[in-house]
């Protein structure tokens, strides 16, 4: 059984920095995240309030002017989506994949929120655990040095841990809501152009 332990206790230690160095990762992430996810809300700022009053009156007649309306210059998804279903509006297959497709992309874009929101905590959550069996060592020996050392490590990873991971949820539950939002305008756009081609 002690030699079961020993092993345990000798894998746990091992995997102390991987953890480190996946938490300092995942940290350097998070800062990306927040500058990229500023950049998106500065460009759906430009495009939210044109596209808001565009979809307010927009009826199968008037679906052909709406390409002319749109921000020229953007880098908004939805933007780019419904001037693809705009050029592929005679073929209602067409306009089903781009659809599926844009659920795909946005389903991309939250995938890093995803990851921190998931592995940020868990990576937190080992790097606490595994100083602990070496501080409760040097506890036990009276090295406390030892101790102290092994405390401020498990504390750290934590706080960085949590950090990642709040950084994750906060962006995935923001860019949910944006992406719902696109998806409804885009569905909307989609039926406009279904009833004016069985008009025709």
């Amino acid at each position: 059984m002690n030699t079961i332990s020993d092993i345990m206790f000798w894998i746990s230690t091992g995997l102390l920095v991987p953890v480190v160095v996946l938490l300092i990762a995942l940290f350097f992430r998070a800062l990306l995240l927040v500058g990229s996810f500023f950049g998106q809300y500065m460009a759906i700022r430009k495009t939210d309030k044109i596209i808001r009053e565009q979809m307010e009156g927009l009826t199968p007649d008037k679906v052909d002017e709406l390409a002319e309306k749109l921000p020229a210059k953007t880098t908004s998804l939805v933007v780019v989506y419904m001037r693809r279903i705009l050029e592929e509006r005679h073929s209602s297959a067409q306009v089903q994949r781009l659809l599926a497709n844009f659920e795909i992309a946005a389903d991309k874009d939250l995938a890093t929120s995803k990851t921190l929101t998931k592995l940020g905590p868990i990576l937190g959550l080992m790097g606490t655990l595994i100083p602990m069996g070496p501080a409760l060592v040097g506890l036990s020996t009276g090295d406390i040095a030892s101790m102290a050392y092994n405390m401020q490590v498990a504390f750290a990873t934590t706080v960085i841990g949590l950090f990642a991971g709040a950084i994750g949820f906060l962006t995935q539950q923001v860019k949910q809501r944006w992406y719902l939002q696109d998806m409804t305008n885009l569905e909307f756009l989609a039926a406009l152009l279904n009833e004016k081609h069985t008009r025709e």
